[in-house]
This record gives C-alpha cells, structure tokens and sequence, in this order.
C-alpha cells in the first residue's frame, strides 16, 4: 500500500489540474486528518470563506474500499456561517469512487468564469460548461448529470448543488447521489461561489489486492460481526427515527422551536409510522451491507387528469426532528413533502427546518410580518412550512436571503435572540440537557457526532463538570481516528481501535496501526489547530436562552451547571489548541 497520498488539485479559474504526491500517511491516516493537512498547505486563514483561492476539499481514507463500512467522505472547507475551517461529512458513492480513481483527496481551487461540471476520474479529467444546469434543483440535475456521464453508473458519484447553493446561502448543502448529503455548514455555498454546479467522480481503475493472506479472514471477522451480532439492526431496520419515541418519552424531542419537549404527537412520525406507512425501499451506501438509508414515499396529485406522482425521499432521525416535531407537524408523510421541497433546492434540512420554526415564532410574536415572510406562518400548517422552504432556498426576498445565512443573524436584525435554537449552527433536535448543549455549541464541527453527548446524557444525570468535560474530550479522540479511515459511525462500536489496527496492519500499513491512539490525538490536535487559526473563539459562542428553559427527564436545565460546562469545555479546547504543534 501507498504511504503516500495522491491528490488531485484541480484549479478552475486556470481550467488546469495536476496530480501531487504528498507525505504524511502514518502521520494523520487520511480523511479528517489528510483534510487538515491539505487546508493547512493551500488553504488561507486569513481570507474570506469566498475567496477563489479557497480550497474545497473531498477526502478518504486508507481502509475505503477494503473493509464495510469505511463508506464516508470528508468535505473540508472555509464555512460561510462563521468564515472557519469546519468539515462535513456523507456516505453515498463518492469514496469508492474516489478510491476507486486512484485519489485520496481531490482538491478544488479558484473560481471558473462561468457555471461548470467538474469530472474526474483515473486518466481523465474535464471540466464542462453547465450554465444550462444552473437554477434547476437537484433532482432535474441530477438526471441530466447521468445522462451526460452514462459510463460505469455503478462506480460513478454525482455530488450537486441546487438553488440555495448557487445563491450562496449558508445552509446550503451538496447533494450526494441522490439519498445522501453534505449537509451542515454551508459546503454548497462554496461550490455556488466557485461557479461549480457539480462534481462527478468516475471510478474507473481497480484497487491493488492486498498482498497479506490474512487479509480475507478479517474481512469475513468484521463483515460478520456487523451483520450478524444485531450491532447494526437498529439502523437498518427502523432505523435512526427509532429515536423519536425514546426522545419524547425522555421529554427530550424539540416541538414547536423547543417551546416543548414531548408531545403526544410523536406517535404520527416515529419510527414505527414512517415504517408501516411510509417506507418504500432501503438502500445502502457503496461498501456498506447494512442498508439503513430508508426511502419514504409521498404522491402528489394532478388535478386535470386525476393522476398521482410518486417522489421518494430519504428520511432520518435529524430530518424528521427538523421538518415535523420542530415546526409541529405530526404527520409522516407531511414531513417527508416538507423535506422534499428542501432537498430539491439544496438546503440542509436540519439547519433550514430550524431556522422556519423560528421564523414561524418571531410570526406569531409580531416581530416579522406577511412582508418579510410573503405568506403567513404558523406551527403545524404544512403548506406555509413547503412554502417557506422554497422560499428559504431560493432566497425569494431580503427576509429569506439573510435567514439563509443562519437564524441567528435574522435575529440580530429583527429580535428574537433568545428564542433562536442555535448551537454553533440550528440545533440538532436532541433536547437532552446541558451536556449536548455546551457539546454541540463548542464542538469542531457544532455537530451531535462531534461526541456521544446526546446518547450519555440519556442515561446519566450527576452534574459533575470535570467529569463530564473529560469525557468529551476523550470520547473525540477515537471518532477523530474514526474520520480518518472514514468510516461510518454508526459502525464505531465494530471498528474499536484494536480492530482498526488490525485492519491497517493487514493492508500493510504497519508503522500506522502501531500507533493509533497517538496518530488519533496527533489528528485531533491537527484539526483543532487549524480551527483557532481561522480564528475561533470559544469565549465568543453563546447559548441562547431558550436552551435554559428546557425540562427533561432530568428536570429543568441548571443555568449554573450549563455555563460552568460551556467555560470549562473552552478552556480545554483553548489549552488543546496552545499545546499542539504548528501546523
């Protein structure tokens, strides 16, 4: 195996690209660690998020292609939400066809002059005009893409931006093969500011067969031990909306902008319902066997001849939480249509479900009217949530165009701070208490994997500060490793680092699964750094106030306890940042 990294830097304001060998394998692995390092040496701190010269980064890892599960890529950039280096991650098909084009990581610079498709593979590499494409959403692109490339369907990922990435908006996301996304923090901003509609990845070439005899013995180990132990059943079958129920009963399920937490609603999109009423299909990212992304179905009428159509629509825990409970929908396939008119236009569901729900109470509450929202809202009116979505995506006027550059900044202009339900970015829909609140506000990429808070706290209840900050940043050290190799982690309880060692080993990279949990925290340190550099500033994130009134399980939150795990969380994450090495 390579100990060696293949990058593809492709420049489009010269229309040029060239193939860089690069150092470091059994320094930072790849993925999370291979992006930091990528951003360090052709990144900018000190630029806008916008500048052409940013780069946009799509990274695998070393065990991609080998073993199930190692199914993720790694989308760095500059986030416009708060010009710093953050991360976004998807399954799909875009890592085998990565790996499967010979590329580690394939890094996007400049700006092209007019709307392009970029397509990439092992002994080719085009970039074509798409002024054509520019303005449709994902889905009408995304059959005019597979028409234009038809060759190797089964190894090719078509990664695409609607309308709220080409106008730029925060919360745009790029669409993944259809089903999957990188969703959070603004990746598809940056592909509309570099003029590039889409990526297509072509893996045309083969992967080198191991040379190790025990090779196939551990692939058979670990392919067993996810599908036959039920370590994965919960996610194939419910899936993640088994949560809703379990988060409602725990008075942890955000309704109604997080005026509540339960509500006897839940019932008519959980898990169970989606289920027996909804579910069309499961399907499965490419090396995954799991099979847990689940597709939901809605139809829609037409009135002059009385025909249906049918669309289809991936669902999740995050999504349902975003498009149902948080505006007060109760109803599945309510949810799905509202999710559907998001994932047309390109926006984050999560992010754009939120901001709605709070733009549904600053309606409510007379600080914005019919002329900042053109229609009225309310909590559990489907079609003004569809509209808004459109509108919010397509940046239909100066209300939508800023709530589209995040909540909170629609908040500093016409009040209602304290209701936002912002955490670094729109909340994540786990009502859990202070410990996911101070995660998720401080965590490197202001998301509820950054650790397993929101899972903890399900279970614990002391209020022990240094206890619970230790546990955050130790529970960040594996997953960091983890978002190195990149594998899903759903699948962290399978590849614990004594296996993942083994699975290095194996491929050959010996000196590297010798040393894992240094490698690990050499990543963490590495990711962290880059961050402070852009600028980050923990002392700087508030948690609005409406997190303090939330009552769980637990109780009502503890003002107290939750600045003292915010202050603490900084303090650690400002002495991790001026311990590590330079870049």
């Amino acid at each position: 195996m390579r100990d060696h990294f293949k990058i593809l830097k492709v420049d489009l304001s010269a229309g040029k690209a060239e193939v860089i060998r690069l150092e470091g394998r059994n320094e930072v692995a790849g993925g999370s660690g291979l992006a930091a390092v990528v951003f360090n040496r052709y990144g900018y701190f000190s630029r806008p998020w916008n500048h052409p010269e940013q780069p946009l980064i799509f990274a695998i890892g070393p065990l991609t292609g080998y073993f199930p599960l190692m199914s993720k890529t790694v989308c760095a950039f500059k986030s416009p939400y708060h010009d710093q280096y953050t991360e976004s991650h998807a399954g799909g098909r875009s890592a085998l066809s990565l790996a499967f084009a010979g590329i580690d990581a394939l890094v996007i610079t400049g700006r092209s002059r007019e709307p392009c498709c970029l397509a990439v593979g092992s002994r080719n590499l085009e970039i074509r005009p798409a002024g054509f494409l520019w303005g449709l959403d994902v889905i009408r692109s995304g059959k005019i893409l597979r028409n234009m490339f038809k060759t190797s369907s089964g190894h090719r990922s078509i990664l695409r931006i609607g309308q709220a990435g080409e106008k730029q908006l925060a919360m745009a996301g790029i669409n993944a093969d259809t089903y999957r996304h990188f969703g959070r923090l603004g990746g598809g901003a940056v592909m509309g500011a570099k003029n590039l509609k889409a990526v297509v990845i072509n893996g045309d070439a083969v992967l080198d067969q191991p040379d190790s005899r025990g090779y196939a013995d551990l692939y058979k180990r670990v392919f067993k031990q996810v599908i036959d132990t039920g370590m994965m059943k919960k996610y194939h079958d419910l899936g993640t909306p088994a949560n809703i129920m379990t988060l409602n009963s725990l008075q942890a399920l955000p309704w109604r902008n997080l005026q509540a937490s339960s509500d006897p609603g839940a019932e008519g999109i959980s898990g169970e319902r989606f289920a027996k009423d909804a579910l069309l299909r499961n399907i499965a990212c490419a090396g995954c066997p799991v099979g847990c992304i689940h597709v939901g179905f809605v139809r829609e009428k037409f009135m002059k001849d009385n025909r249906y159509m049918y669309k289809q629509v991936a669902y999740d825990y995050e999504p349902i939480f975003a498009a149902g409970s948080m505006l007060g929908v109760s109803d599945c396939f309510s949810v799905l249509n509202i999710m559907d008119v998001m994932e047309r236009v390109g926006l984050d569901v999560i992010s754009g479900g939120v901001a709605i729900a709070w733009a549904t109470e600053a309606f409510e509450r007379g600080l914005i009217g019919p002329e900042e929202t053109i229609i009225p809202l309310g909590f559990g009116n489907v079609d003004a949530c569809k509209k808004a979505a459109f509108y919010l995506g397509t940046a239909a006027n100066d209300f939508y165009r800023l709530l589209g550059q995040g909540t909170l900044k629609a908040a500093e202009r016409y009040g209602g701070s304290e209701f936002a339900c912002v955490l670094g970015q729109e909340m994540a829909g786990y009502a859990t208490g202070e410990l996911f609140f101070a995660a998720q506000s401080l965590g490197f990429r202001h998301s509820h994997l950054d650790s397993g808070a929101y899972s903890f706290e399900q279970k614990h209840a002391e209020k022990d500060v240094e206890k619970m900050v230790d546990f955050l940043m130790e529970d960040e050290v594996p997953r960091a490793f983890l978002t190195s190799m990149v594998a899903c982690l759903f699948a962290r309880g399978v590849y614990r680092p004594e296996v993942l060692s083994e699975c290095l080993n194996v491929l050959g990279y010996e000196k590297l699964s010798m040393n894992v949990e240094q490698t690990a925290h050499k990543i963490r340190s590495l990711r962290w750094k880059t961050r402070f550099a852009c600028g980050f500033d923990p002392d700087s994130i508030t948690i609005p106030k409406r997190f303090y009134k939330v009552k769980s399980w637990k109780g009502p939150v503890d003002p107290a306890y939750l600045n003292a795990l915010r202050s603490r969380y900084a303090e650690r994450l400002k002495a991790l940042a001026d311990e590590s090495q330079t870049p």
